[in-house]
Order: structure tokens, then C-alpha cells, then sequence
């Protein structure tokens, strides 16, 4: 008897997709989460600073929270979410930092002011840089 050599090609394993190419679709699906501020939270947008404290939120949806004490830095950013009269969430869902409105802004001696956890934050007027 003789036997026949049959030749099977290897089998096909799915085409490996780049790192690059999960970190954006990752980019671009987080990115797709953001809303812009609602109507009737849009003084809330703006430069904020308080003692050892930043936030940023604007119009388009996007917070940006720092606060430094001594050694120690927390930061928060990503959309702006759930505003409701006591408070927001800057992050994504499951991953979201919740800031408690003890005051909201309002206009007071000239200067837009509000109180998130606890810490007084006033409105600076940040100039755009000419020529961006």
C-alpha cells in the first residue's frame, strides 16, 4: 500500500488588531460620552479656583478637577455628567468622582462664586492667547 502525502494548510488564527487601534476606538467611545452643559447648569462653565483648587467645565461637557494639599494631588478629568441640584459627576460611568453643590454660583460682589465639597470656588475670566 502506499500512502498519499496530503498537505493541509495551518489553520488561520484571527489577525492580531494593534494596540494602537483598541486605544482609539477606546479614545473615541469615551469621547462620544460627552454632552454639552445643559441650559440650566450653564453657569457652571467656566475657570474655577479656590484654595488649592481647580475646576474647569465647558460648554462642551468637559471637567477637568484638581485639587493640591501638601504632598498630594487628586485630579478628575473626563465628561461632565448628571448635574441636578446637588451636584455633578466629572468621569465615565464607573470611574465617575461625585461633587456635592453646597452652593451654586451665583453673582456675588462682582464675582461669579460657588461651594463644591466644601471648598469656595470663584469664576476667572481666562483670556484666549492670540494666534490659537
Amino acid at each position: 500500500m502506499s500512502r498519499r502525502l496530503v498537505f493541509r494548510p495551518a489553520p488561520r488564527r484571527p489577525a492580531a488588531v494593534p494596540a494602537a487601534t483598541l486605544c482609539m476606538l477606546a479614545v473615541l467611545l469615551l469621547a462620544a460620552c460627552r454632552q454639552p452643559v445643559p441650559g440650566d447648569y450653564a453657569d457652571y462653565i467656566g475657570h474655577w479656583r479656590g484654595d488649592g483648587v481647580r475646576l474647569v467645565i465647558t460648554a462642551d461637557g468637559r471637567g477637568d478637577f484638581e485639587r493640591v494639599r501638601g504632598q498630594q494631588r487628586q485630579t478628575v478629568v473626563g465628561p461632565v455628567r448628571g448635574f441636578d441640584a446637588t451636584g455633578f459627576e466629572i468621569g465615565h460611568p464607573g470611574l465617575a468622582t461625585r461633587f456635592a453643590v453646597t452652593r451654586p454660583p451665583e453673582l456675588r460682589d462682582g464675582r461669579w462664586r460657588m461651594v463644591i465639597d466644601d471648598f469656595e470656588l470663584s469664576r476667572v475670566e481666562i483670556l484666549p492667547t492670540p494666534g490659537r
